[in-house]
């Protein structure tokens, strides 16, 4: 069985080519600037990587190219089984993944204002598919999903019940599939049942999310209604004072628009350094810049925080797992963080297995720490390839 999975963004659509009897990548790779000037496709077909400069009008042309060359080498017509598509918010109604219906579909395009960056995007992506793949099944795979086993004294926010009620408004948390792909690998890592272990999962890239995971569940984690919420992430500007937003709406003369950019898209690491939203760009510039230094340990801060906090709700924890492009690749963010912790969780760390750059499950702490330390290359796109076949 050969199943596709596609993540679009607003201007993006990445894709996976997996077959999933031996659970083998034939191809990956994205399309970039869909819709503006100087389009571009990346993929990797069979070990074969290729690059087009292309401009795209909208998603349906640029599957269309990526299905032309997958074609030439990778596929055949009528090879896909199904697709699975990654869509941000499933609010609190999807909690599995779900084939997709026109019923569902208008659900998901409902619950765009909990997550505007990226459930119209979703959405998009799934329109595009089903016009490409008439009469295939397409499923949805919920980032929130995971999640929905939190505790309602850990999801519920301190504002009247009944307008949470009424709105919806709650912790709903983001990243869920690559939090429960990471939880697992680190179980096989350890040699241990997954049901058996408290985990700390640290998913850091352009946009982060820490959870605590009890025996295989998520029972708290840092994103909330929308994935603004947390430790600062590339242009998000994560937990603030709520009186600082009313402050902001005064003082700057901000409509919700206009907050609800500067939140978004002007914040976080770009927001601080004024350098960039990139973490290599951050860690490049500290020795000559101040802001740039601020901003690195506010960041790393952020997750000791998270962490320590999680360890507390969980009465302990076996290990902490690092992932996505800041936890897998950053070896100086891993060494700051686990700096601040090494007493409280008797963390010894390896060195040298720190400052490995692979894309291989590894244990950096010692065989003595008393905490186990993960870096685990995360993928969304398999957990997605696997609902998707299990409800095709």
């Amino acid at each position: 069985m050969i199943v596709l999975t596609l993540n679009a963004g607003s201007s993006s659509l990445k894709f996976n080519l997996i077959e999933m009897t031996t659970e083998t990548a034939l191809a990956d790779g994205i399309a970039e600037r869909i819709g503006l000037s100087e389009g571009s496709i990346r993929w990797n077909i069979q070990g074969e990587k290729g690059r087009v400069e292309q401009d795209m009008k909208d998603h349906k042309d640029a599957l269309k190219t990526i299905m032309d060359e997958l074609r030439k080498t990778a596929l055949k017509d009528g090879d896909v089984a199904g697709v699975g598509h990654r869509v941000a918010h499933g609010g609190s109604h999807f909690r599995d993944p779900i084939l997709i219906t026109s019923a569902v579909l208008e659900e998901i395009e409902g619950l765009s204002a909990l997550a505007p960056l990226h459930n119209p995007a979703n959405v998009l992506g799934i329109r595009t598919a089903m016009e490409m793949f008439p009469g295939k099944p397409q499923v949805a795979v919920f980032d929130t999903a995971f999640h929905s086993t939190i505790p309602d004294y850990a999801y519920t926010y301190g504002l009247p019940y009944e307008i949470c009620k009424k709105h919806g408004i709650r912790r709903y948390g983001f990243h869920g599939t690559s939090h429960r792909y990471v939880a697992e690998r680190t179980a096989v890592l350890l040699k241990k049942p997954l049901d058996s272990l408290k985990i700390i999962t640290c998913h850091m890239g352009n946009g982060s999310s820490i959870t605590a995971v009890d025996n295989g569940n998520s029972v708290d984690t840092s994103m909330g209604l929308t994935p603004v919420e947390g430790i600062i992430m590339g242009t998000r500007s994560g937990c603030i004072d709520p009186g600082a937003i009313v402050t902001l709406l005064d003082k700057e003369k901000l409509d919700a628009n206009a907050l609800n950019t500067l939140l978004n898209k002007q914040s976080g690491l770009q927001g601080v350094s004024g350098v960039s939203s990139d973490c290599r760009d951050i860690e490049d510039s500290i020795a000559t810049n101040e802001r740039s230094r601020l901003t690195f340990e506010v960041l790393c801060y952020g997750v000791v925080k998270y962490i320590g906090s999680y360890a507390a709700a969980m009465d302990g924890i076996d290990a902490i797992t690092f992932t996505a492009g800041i936890g897998e690749n950053s070896p100086g963010v891993r060494a700051w963080i686990c700096s601040r912790i090494k007493n409280f969780m008797g963390i010894e760390i390896d060195k040298a297995a720190n400052e490995l750059r692979n894309k291989e499950d590894r244990l950096i702490s010692t065989p003595g720490s008393r905490t186990a330390v993960c870096v685990i290359p995360t993928n969304e796109e398999l957990m997605i390839a696997r609902y998707t076949a299990k409800l095709v």
